[in-house]
């Protein structure tokens, strides 16, 4: 049971601290962390939801990293074809960034790669299907440079009354050699790049690009792993859709007039504290820009024997995630989402609720930055939402009320969860710490321990040495959670002195 379980809490106040403590003081709470909402998979259209569920059962995994890739994939798949149009007074891509946070061991990889295959099997299908052309084009490159040489040298060595046509030829044949473009092998998923290569990579791929990973070494990368600062410019323009032009030494200029970046992945928890401390990253808006998610781990607790998932499910989400994703891919100009006159509704009264939140005195006040963009992370999700929906001609449809209610509801959702990272970034470590300690006692109803005893029992991911513990007993202790009971005395015999011995208050061992 959780030291935060209203349960414990319940008739205190009819009660003396005799009866209840046995002469220990209240405990003082540590800054209480509410539940967080799991995934709602019912918001995702049926095929969508089917196979979030599926994968998440096969792989015993908290439904929300299925989900949150759910979105991804979709984002990917549109590649910033589409936008959403918001009253005509903005608009919105449908790319996203998210975020999940699971620790070591959790499946992360069996996840990626049940959602993410069909999307690979998109990309062959594309590069097989632009071969031809790439083929040819790369012939018609090597004659025009050829030509343009042999007219180069032919206007070299002419004499002076033929010199002024075989320069004009050799001018206009160089021309034709250098607008001569040979199209990349198509690519819609990355996972480790620099900000200089998916600059390129966007150069190369009309504009759009998918960062799906299990791991989080792009945060080191835009950290500056090595350029040795923080680069994030890429990272935030291709999130808004601003327009990005480079021009370096060395190097042909690149620019990219919409760049849509979608980014799916999934982090060790320790991540996101030091995401919060890449300089810049939360005044320039870039933590601003991702939607989190962190799930309660399943670890301990998976059913060894789950019902895998099923062909047909399988079946249905390669071929509507395979339609998108070569259908959109053959788009040269990019198509505007509207909304119907009910889901305006629904998204204006969500607006009004997030704007009150926003002041001085709101809930969303301690996360201004990322609730400042909530509701256009909504529009982009309802977006995908309806694409996944009508996989087959949701561009020649407005965005109905259900799929912006359903959007709503996991805007509501993301909203909780980026409180909670937030409010972690921020807070002291000994108080990630003491929740874990608080957390490991009140769930093994443990009266008394040895400092020794607890060490073995926590995870060396957390406390890699005894002497981690300290801080978050120090605090534990603060709070009146634990106390430290006089040591023994002292022996003439020697040896190694006794681990420090504590009790724990009797909230963490209600009677039964």
């Amino acid at each position: 049971m959780s030291p935060y379980d209203p349960e414990l809490w319940e008739g205190f106040d009819q009660m003396t601290p005799e009866d209840i403590t046995g002469g220990w003081d209240e405990p003082v709470p540590l800054n209480p962390r509410g539940q967080l909402p799991t995934f709602p998979v019912n918001a995702l259209p049926d095929w969508l939801a089917a196979m979030t569920a599926g994968v998440a059962e096969e792989t015993q995994t908290p439904v929300d990293l299925a989900g949150c890739l759910a979105l991804a994939v979709i984002g990917t798949a549109a590649g910033g074809r589409l936008t959403v149009n918001v009253r005509g007074q903005w608009s919105e891509p449908v790319n996203l960034y998210t975020v999940v946070a699971m620790p070591p061991g959790s499946r992360k990889s069996a996840v990626f790669g049940l959602m993410i295959k069909p999307l690979l099997a998109a990309e062959k299908a594309l590069i097989e299907l632009t071969a031809p052309q790439r083929t040819e084009a790369a012939a018609s490159a090597r004659i025009a440079k050829a030509a343009a040489e042999r007219a180069e040298k032919l206007a070299a060595n002419a004499e002076a009354d033929k010199l002024a046509d075989l320069t004009a030829q050799a001018v206009s044949l160089s021309e034709a050699a250098e607008a001569a473009v040979v199209p990349a092998k198509p690519q819609l998923v990355a996972d480790d790049v620099t900000a200089e290569s998916l600059t390129t990579l966007l150069d190369q791929q009309d504009g759009r690009i998918s960062i799906l990973s299990p791991e989080g070494e792009i945060f080191e990368i835009i950290a500056g792993r090595y350029s040795g600062v923080p680069n994030m410019g890429i990272f935030l323009k291709g999130h808004a859709g601003d327009m990005a032009r480079v021009n370096r030494q060395a190097r042909d200029p690149q620019y990219i007039e919409n760049p849509a970046v979608t980014m799916g992945l999934a982090v060790q928890p320790d991540v996101l504290a030091a995401i919060g401390q890449i300089k810049g990253a939360d005044g320039r808006g870039l933590l601003a820009r991702f939607l989190y998610s962190k799930p309660e781990s399943l670890v301990g607790y998976r059913n060894l024997t789950p019902e895998l998932l099923s062909t047909d499910i399988a079946d249905t989400y390669a071929q509507n995630l395979g339609r998108l994703a070569l259908t959109l891919a053959a788009w040269t100009e990019t198509a505007e989402l509207t909304l119907t006159p009910e889901a305006d509704a629904v998204l204006l009264a969500y607006q009004r609720v997030t704007e009150s939140r926003l002041r001085k005195d709101g809930s969303l006040a301690p996360i201004v930055n990322w609730a400042s963009k909530r509701d256009g992370a909504v529009a982009r999700i309802a977006g995908l939402l309806h694409l996944s929906a009508r996989p087959e001609d949701a561009w020649t449809r407005p965005i109905a009320t259900e799929t912006m209610a359903a959007a709503t509801q996991l805007g509501d959702y993301f909203t909780a969860h980026a409180l909670d990272v937030f409010n972690a970034m921020k807070a002291d470590p000994a108080q990630e710490a003491a929740h874990t300690v608080l957390t490991h006692l009140s769930e093994t109803r443990t009266a008394a321990f040895t400092k020794r005893d607890l060490f073995r029992a926590m995870p060396r991911s957390e406390f890699p040495a005894m002497s981690d513990l300290d801080p978050a007993l120090d605090l534990l202790e603060e709070h009146g959670w634990v106390r430290q009971q006089p040591p023994p005395p002292r022996t003439t015999r020697g040896g190694r002195p006794p681990s420090p011995r504590y009790e724990t208050h009797p909230r963490i061992t209600p009677a039964a």
